[in-house]
């Protein structure tokens, strides 16, 4: 049986609009776990959005100061409740408040998602694996509500190098049976996986899967977005 680890990558330093991310976690990698072939790196969104300088200043650190935001990072607004809203994003993502985010963003501050986490993904997993000499996959983060169940968990939001679902349609499964609609969302599952040891009040942004067997591919996380065609509750 395959033995799945999860490594925290530790003393990666704040985040700052300009830095490159890609040297913050390979230096740390460097100094911990380092990389091996079929390693995936998880990153949460957060530090690669403070790199790319997704940050808004607000006019005060009051609990309804970012609603604007809300509005113009939107681009529909599913529900709202109270001041719960929840919107898709032009990434296609349907999640609370439309990613904008005020955890770990400091006083009178919000953080947006990446403008493009496929693309901060593939440039991180291009400077990681020539570094390291290892083939690997990138994951970017976000913690996200789900419907009908209490609790967040971190799911994939970007992805580079690493197929998004694993089909398993037409597969057979231990009693022989043709499976018809599995279909697994591998990064999702690692992205959970790996906030067991990033946790949201660690510091830690990132960590590192190794032991797991995935499939290569260019599909990006668009992949994973269900389309309105197969939406029942849209």
């Amino acid at each position: 049986m395959a033995v799945l680890t999860i490594l925290p990558v530790e003393g990666i330093p704040e985040a700052r609009p300009g830095d490159d991310v890609a040297a913050l976690v390979g230096d740390a990698l460097a100094a911990g776990p380092g990389l091996v072939d079929g390693d995936v790196v998880v990153v949460t969104h957060k530090v690669i959005s403070k790199a790319e300088g997704q940050i808004v200043e607000l006019t005060d650190d009051g609990p309804d100061s970012h609603r604007f935001l809300v509005e113009q990072e939107s681009v529909r607004i599913i529900r709202r409740r109270g001041p719960l809203v929840i919107a898709q994003t032009r990434h296609g993502f349907i999640c609370a408040n439309a990613g904008v985010d005020r955890s770990n963003a400091g006083p009178a501050r919000a953080i947006l998602l990446p403008e493009d986490p496929d693309r901060s993904a593939n440039r991180i997993r291009t400077r990681l694996a020539h570094r390291f000499g290892a083939t690997i996959a990138v994951v970017v983060t976000d913690t996200f509500g789900r419907v009908w169940r209490r609790g967040l968990v971190d799911v994939a939001i970007g992805v580079a190098g690493i197929a998004p679902i694993d089909d398993l349609r037409g597969s057979t499964d231990t009693y022989g049976k043709v499976l018809e609609v599995s279909e697994v969302a591998t990064v999702d599952e690692i992205a959970a996986a790996a906030d067991l040891v990033m946790g949201k009040a660690t510091g830690v942004p990132a960590a590192v899967v190794r032991g797991l067997e995935w499939k290569a591919s260019s599909d990006g996380i668009d992949v994973l977005i269900r389309p309105p065609s197969e939406d029942l509750f849209r």
